[in-house]
């Protein structure tokens, strides 16, 4: 269930899925980037790391 949650936020807002499953690990700091280069990368690598874990 909260893994569901964790990928609603990242598809909404993926820097905040990506901080609810690492922190500010540094895949935080490298999906604000990706999400800053563009919105897709971003909302793809939060939810690879969000099914990874």
């Amino acid at each position: 269930m909260m893994d569901l949650i964790r990928i609603i936020f990242a598809i909404l807002l993926p820097p905040l899925g990506v901080f609810l499953q690492v922190g500010f690990a540094g895949a935080f700091w490298l999906n604000i980037l990706l999400t800053l280069l563009g919105y897709i990368p971003g909302i793809i690598h939060a939810v690879w790391i969000i099914a990874r874990r």
